[in-house]
């Protein structure tokens, strides 16, 4: 056994010490904190819900590969690897969706492949976007979020476009 298998319980136990300490009830501020993050999920979830509904039927109609299509003569023309338009489409909804695709694009041309190297920064660069506005207005009862979701997606597309350059500037030996 290594030091970091006793971390969280050596924290638990210096919690419980610290209540104790402090002669706080630790079972009722507990399960009062459960209580709140439950209601939190019950808050944000119908949020959620439609979205990843919404990005299950987007792909299974077959719309991720008409539009990965449709713009994939414009990345191969500006540089940028055709084989991240779906990922660049999927990225601002999907989390785990992006890192299925991203995966997808390993196998198929490489991890040090120009393709596998854009993709790789573009995880690192970019956010979920729809998914975090979702999640982080639906738990504080945001309903208008006037420049959030622009700003977001500009900032999105500018870590897209610079993923490509910089990768290509830096990292590439192709």
């Amino acid at each position: 056994m290594s030091f970091t298998d006793f971390i969280i319980p050596v924290f638990f136990a210096l919690v419980l010490v610290y209540g104790l300490y402090k002669k706080t009830d630790v079972f009722a501020e507990f399960t009062a904190g459960v209580t709140d993050g439950l209601k939190t999920v019950l808050e944000i979830f119908p949020a959620l819900f439609c979205l990843v509904v919404t990005i299950a039927v987007f792909r299974a109609s077959g719309g991720m590969e008409l539009l990965s299509g449709l713009i994939e003569p414009f990345f191969t023309a500006i540089g940028f690897p055709p084989e991240c338009a779906p990922l660049v489409l999927l990225r601002p909804f999907s989390g785990s969706g992006s890192i299925a695709l991203f995966e997808q694009i390993l196998c198929e041309n490489g991890a040090d492949s120009f393709a596998g190297e854009v993709a790789s920064v573009i995880l690192g660069s970019s956010e979920t976007t729809f998914y975090t506005i979702s999640v982080y207005f639906a738990a504080t009862s945001i309903k208008k979020t006037r420049y959030a979701l622009p700003a977001a997606l500009c900032g999105d597309i500018t870590g897209f476009i610079l993923s490509a350059v910089f990768v290509r500037l830096i990292l590439s030996t192709n």
